[in-house]
């Protein structure tokens, strides 16, 4: 994948991230809540389940993303976690860390 479409992911999931961050706030905070999936994929509009907590704790580095499992785009980032639910996956670094970082 060229530099363009790994720095167009990371955007995506910023992006994704910026709106999850809107749902939270207003979900019911017990038991668990819907939010989108974080891919960097054009279109997607999948949800995953995550509690508050898991979704706290993701949201504390910010070059990481809650996604469905298989939504992982392994030229841009690497697969860190995998749960029942969903998968995290996380920028290495370089222009892409950098973006999602920034809009963090």
């Amino acid at each position: 994948m060229r530099r363009e479409g790994r720095q167009r992911v990371a955007m995506n999931e910023a992006t994704f991230r910026k709106v999850n961050e809107g749902m939270e706030a207003g979900q019911d905070t017990s038991g668990l809540l819907m939010f989108l999936c974080e891919c960097g994929r054009l279109g997607c509009t999948e949800l995953i389940q995550l509690t508050r907590g898991e979704y706290e704790s993701l949201r504390t580095n910010p070059r990481r993303f809650a996604i469905v499992d298989g939504h992982e785009i392994l030229e841009a980032e690497a697969i860190v976690e995998r749960h029942e639910r969903y998968s995290v996956v996380e920028k290495a670094g370089g222009p892409e860390a950098e973006i999602v970082e920034h809009t963090d």
